[in-house]
């Protein structure tokens, strides 16, 4: 016998819609596979109309009063509810935050290269936090620090906003820049 992968998670999630003969409610509100309301009719006569169009009873409103089924074919509603799941994941997205490190006597070049990057994770919708580390007796220098933070708010200020103003933290000083939206 093979291996068969999330049978039962499979089955408990098909269980969560009701259809056919696990409708176990007395009267229901049916409306039929054109969409057209049919009213309220006891559950047996529902099930009688959808078997004889060939098609299931499938609970879509449980918790209406009386609660509303729906005559159509459950294998293309399973399918439409798959898609829509696919959808919603596909307009989520995942916000990132990605570090670039300098140092307050960090060169015009690999500032340039630096601030590339930058421009790269705000244009790819990522937010940025911007650091500073300050090695030895370079702490003194905080306003150096400073102004290399000034500068980059200053080169982004088309394409990102500060999303927390500069903070010294021990020997780091740190900026958030999060990207404009468009």
């Amino acid at each position: 016998m093979a291996f068969r992968g999330n049978d039962r998670r499979d089955q408990k999630r098909e269980d969560l819609v009701r259809r056919n003969e696990r409708i176990r409610i007395p009267k229901v509100r049916v409306v039929d596979d054109d969409g057209e309301q049919l009213g309220v009719l006891a559950t047996r006569d529902a099930l009688d109309r959808a078997r004889e169009k060939g098609l299931d009873l499938v609970e879509v409103a449980p918790n209406a009063d009386p609660p509303v089924c729906k005559i159509m074919d459950y294998g293309k509603f399973k399918y439409q509810q798959q898609k829509k799941l696919q959808e919603a994941k596909k307009k989520q997205t995942v916000i990132k935050i990605k570090e670039v490190k300098f140092r307050p006597k960090t060169d015009e070049h690999d500032y340039q290269t630096k601030l590339k990057q930058i421009v790269k994770f705000l244009d790819g919708g990522d937010r940025c936090k911007v650091t500073i580390f300050f090695r030895g007796r370079e702490i003194v220098h905080k306003d150096r620090g400073l102004t290399m933070l000034e500068r980059v708010v200053v080169d982004t200020q088309d394409i990102a906003k500060v999303e927390s103003k500069p903070m010294s933290e021990g020997r780091t000083m740190t900026m958030m820049l999060a990207p404009v939206k468009k």
